[in-house]
C-alpha cells in the first residue's frame, strides 16, 4: 500500500517531473545504484524541477489557482514554447 506522500508524487497533475522521476530511478536500478552512471537523468530532472518550480510561483505571485498547472495545461504551456 501507497503512502498519501507516494501517491501525491506519483499524480500527474501534483508531479510534472514524473518522467524524469522515473527514467532516473530506472537508469539507477538499471548501473546497479552508480550515481556517476546517470548524471544526464539527475540533471533533466533538477531542470524539469527548476522550471516548473518558476511557473508555480508566478502563478502564485499572480494569484492563479491552483498554482501548479493540471498536465494537461502543463501540455499546452510545453506545446506553446515550441
Amino acid at each position: 500500500r501507497m503512502s498519501r506522500h507516494a501517491k501525491r508524487l506519483r499524480d500527474q497533475d501534483i508531479n510534472p517531473c514524473l518522467a524524469e522521476t522515473d527514467a532516473t530511478t530506472k537508469c539507477m536500478d538499471d548501473n546497479n545504484y552508480k550515481k556517476d552512471m546517470c548524471t544526464d537523468y539527475f540533471l533533466k530532472y533538477k531542470n524539469c524541477r527548476k522550471f516548473w518550480h518558476g511557473i508555480m510561483m508566478q502563478r502564485k505571485r499572480n494569484g492563479v489557482k491552483p498554482e501548479m498547472p493540471s498536465a494537461e495545461e502543463r501540455k499546452k504551456i510545453l506545446e506553446s514554447m515550441g
